[in-house]
């Protein structure tokens, strides 16, 4: 039966049935509707706001569900708000607002509950005392709720009233109070209630482990403290805490005499300040000692005595190695200028080039020729920021990063610094050392270079940094702008018979016990350990294969009694020692052969025979590659074939002549990874020489990228292809005209010996590579192609249109012919 009634919303707080609430009331509108609930029967409506900070809520904002309560007590009080004291009575639902100025209004319908017995139902018994017990197990986890409040709910027997009662006083969300209210049927409602009480019992439980383990870790933790504060006074009994005191004024002696920044004595000072008011057993003193003894530790100030005599540096670089002339000149410059300027920022130095060609030992020749200290960080698969700049003291086991821990180790200011295989630099989710690097390898800025460990600013301008690397590519373009790069190329055959006569083997005697024996290498010996024994651009597989020899001839000097007291060793000798050959270099062809042709490559063992081979078989126009070829390889190939269509009248080809056949197109030595674009020439060669059946010249040799329009384009590492070049025997290499200044690099033995031809466009390459002469040829076009008289425009697209239009012309003339008219 709806009854009309004022409402009093509620913010945060629900009130049950059968509930006793004090509530404080405020708002004028709140204060008018209680004061028409007791002018009437002393009723009001009790609903809960849905957003609890709204001051002045419109209906929307109320729920729907509410209690209508009974005012027991109201006690207006002095700041004008007034003390109430309601009972719930029942449940109700707002049917609709009456309008009205002063309060809010509305016309209700009381919720009964439902006249269930538990006589009648015996399922809803079962789950009385499900709630019951769960209850019991709640009041015993919550020390707020009281024990005899466990005894009150077990003596009410009606399920209705039992589910509000615990429904009040367990601690739930209120959307989950609001929820339970608005249930009507008393058995979901127990099912609800106990739902949510098994919850809130999970949460009190972890609640308890924890607060159990909080509490053992403080009693440790005082226990711990007690001991220490014992110790402490037994130690100061003993006179062990004096020992403390010395230490801080020895710190703080330290401390005053020690040259270093402003900023760094006055952060010691005030770490002093704290340590001498610390527990000397505390973990916090330990940190602060480490950081204070690090920081002393820093050559602030501390520098060699820098030896600026030119002269004697080319000296003593001249001495430790043989070649590498571009690294020892610009060293030489920097020594030249530092006699000039007496404050330089240090140049930052990357050597490039493939393993073994002496960059490591270089910096530290370097080191010794300019009279400074050296130290080398190797950053070789070191990917987490903080290795570079350090961990931040909060961390557990903080410490510097790599370059202050060097110029620690150093214990100089102005030390050559080597950062070697800088290129083998990685990155994970902590961080890029990369980039950290950035501001380390930058002269403009390593004069305040700022370690996450000390937080102070340290001056690395001093510092000579030279880096070491195999390729470039790996490394960030804004790293490789602050670097000075310098390539070292492979050393060439006469170059590494040299160093291994002067110094690799003088090394492998002393360091083998052979220094006091005659032991002579012929030159045959040491080519044979060149060419068959190693395949490197470095000297360093060379270095071992004589060490290798010079230790199976000390075995047999202690076998003979160490009475011989010379040896020969020659190229028979070689073989019987170190067994069969090993490697080989590619070598020309004895003859002219149809589509192969004499391609260069550098690889990491420096220049290398890349032969390409072309064959054409009956099919559909496939192209197949084959030889483990990369992207830009395959590629390159691509082109080269697309070239050779669109070429096709200028060679006396069809312009279909593709649709007929298959090309493929391979590189020897299918196991081992070949990339770059170098190979463009080489691949259209071969691809002419096998479509027109015309041989390629066996002591040739190409390198070259090539376009579309059949320029042939610059490449990189010409010196090692010359040389591979002049090793494999050949008499002439055609090279990309933009190459020519490449060539001064070039040793002099080397050009002498190779006819080098610079090609502008691919029918320069054509023309010097194949070998049948024009007038044998019984192509025509092609004749005139190879004497010059026909050019191959950029397109023939013209003459293959009106090529194809007379040749379906002709076909449909022989089908009407042999058909009749279609």
């Amino acid at each position: 039966m709806a009854r009309k009634i004022p409402l009093l919303p509620l913010r945060e707080l629900i009130v049950f049935p059968h509930e006793v609430v004090p509530l404080f009331v405020g708002r004028e509108k709140s204060i008018n509707a209680l004061e028409e609930a007791m002018a009437s029967d002393r009723s009001i409506l009790l609903c809960a706001q849905k957003k609890a900070k709204v001051n002045d809520p419109r209906p929307d904002g109320i729920h729907t569900f509410g209690t209508i309560g009974s005012i027991i007590q109201l006690l207006r009080l002095p700041d004008g708000t007034v003390k109430v004291l309601v009972e719930g009575k029942s449940r109700a639902k707002i049917g609709r607002y009456i309008d009205h100025d002063k309060y809010f209004l509305v016309e209700v319908d009381v919720v009964e509950p439902s006249a269930v017995t538990v006589e009648e139902e015996p399922e809803l018994a079962a789950l009385m005392r499900s709630v019951q017990a769960t209850f019991e197990n709640y009041v015993k986890l919550n020390k707020r709720v009281p024990p005899e409040l466990a005894a009150s709910v077990a003596s009410i027997d009606n399920p209705s009233r039992m589910a509000d009662t615990i429904a009040a006083h367990v601690n739930f969300k209120l959307s989950a109070k609001q929820e339970l209210l608005e249930t009507e049927s008393v058995r979901a409602r127990l099912e609800k209630l106990y739902e949510l009480m098994q919850n809130e019992i999970e949460i009190l439980q972890v609640e308890k482990k924890i607060r159990t383990r909080v509490k053992k870790q403080m009693e440790k933790n005082q226990k711990e403290y007690y001991l220490n504060e014992q110790m402490q006074a037994i130690q100061k009994e003993l006179g062990s805490q004096d020992e403390f005191k010395n230490e801080i004024a020895e710190l703080e002696e330290k401390v005053r005499r020690k040259k270093m920044s402003a900023e760094a004595t006055d952060r010691l000072k005030k770490e002093l300040r704290k340590l001498k008011m610390m527990s000397p057993m505390s973990a916090e003193a330990t940190v602060v000692r480490n950081y204070i003894d690090t920081v002393l530790a820093l050559p602030w100030d501390e520098r060699t005595v820098e030896k600026l005599d030119v002269d004697e540096a080319e000296k003593i670089l001249d001495q430790d190695h043989y070649g590498l002339e571009k690294p020892k000149e610009r060293i030489i410059e920097y020594l030249a200028v530092r006699s000039l300027v007496p404050k330089l920022k240090g140049p930052i130095l990357c050597l490039v080039g493939p393993p073994g060609v002496g960059k490591t030992s270089l910096a530290k020749s370097v080191a010794r020729a300019t009279n400074r200290k050296f130290v080398r960080v190797s950053l070789g698969g070191v990917r987490d920021e903080a290795e570079i700049r350090g961990h931040r003291r909060t961390y557990i086991g903080a410490m510097p990063g790599k370059i202050i821990q060097g110029l620690r180790k150093a214990g100089s200011a102005n030390p050559v610094f080597l950062l070697d295989e800088i290129d083998k630099i990685s990155m994970d989710f902590r961080g890029d050392p990369s980039a950290a690097m950035l501001e380390v390898l930058d002269p403009e800025q390593n004069q305040a270079f700022v370690d996450h460990f000390l937080d102070l600013d340290y001056d690395l301008s001093d510092v000579l940094f030279l880096c070491t690397a195999n390729s470039l590519h790996s490394i960030p373009l804004p790293l490789q702008d602050r670097m000075e790069i310098i390539e070292l190329t492979g050393y060439t055959d006469e170059e590494k018979g040299k160093i291994c006569r002067q110094y690799l083997i003088p090394k492998q005697l002393e360091a083998n016990g052979l220094s006091t024996v005659e032991v002579t290498f012929t030159d045959q010996a040491v080519g044979e350990l060149i060419h068959h024994y190693t395949k490197e651009a470095g000297v360093r597989n060379l270095e071992r294969a004589v060490g290798s020899v010079v230790r199976k001839l000390a075995r047999e000097y202690i076998k003979e009694g160490k009475k011989k007291k010379a040896y020969k060793v020659d190229v028979r000798t070689v073989q019987r020692l170190l067994g069969p050959q090993k490697f080989r270099y590619n070598v020309a062809e004895t003859n002219d052969q149809i589509g192969m042709t004499n391609g260069l490559a550098v690889t990491i063992f420096g220049g290398d025979l890349l032969p390409a081979e072309v064959t054409v078989s009956a099919g559909k126009g496939k192209v197949t590659l084959t030889g483990k070829l990369g992207e830009v390889m395959q590629e390159s190939a691509q082109a080269a074939v697309t070239y050779v269509r669109s070429r096709s009248l200028s060679f006396g080809l069809e312009p279909d002549f593709y649709e007929h056949i298959d090309f493929h197109v391979h590189f020897p030595e299918g196991a081992v990874p070949k990339d770059g674009p170098s190979a463009g020439v080489t691949i259209v060669t071969s691809l002419v020489s096998a479509l027109l059946q015309v041989p390629v010249r066996k002591d040739v040799a190409m390198t070259g990228e090539i376009n579309l329009r059949g320029k042939v384009l610059p490449i990189g590492g010409l010196k090692d292809k010359l040389l591979a070049a002049f090793r494999g025997g050949m008499k002439t290499v055609i090279c990309p005209r933009d190459n020519e200044k490449d060539l001064q690099d070039v040793p002099k033995n080397v050009l002498k010996a190779l006819e080098v031809k610079l090609a502008d466009t691919i029918d320069d390459v054509l023309r010097a590579a194949l070998s049948m002469p024009p007038e044998d040829h019984p192509n025509a076009p092609f004749r005139k192609f190879m004497s010059g008289e026909l050019v191959a425009g950029p397109a023939d697209w013209r003459a293959v249109a009106q090529y194809l239009d007379e040749r379906r012309r002709k076909d449909r003339a022989a089908h009407e012919s042999e058909h009749g008219p279609h």
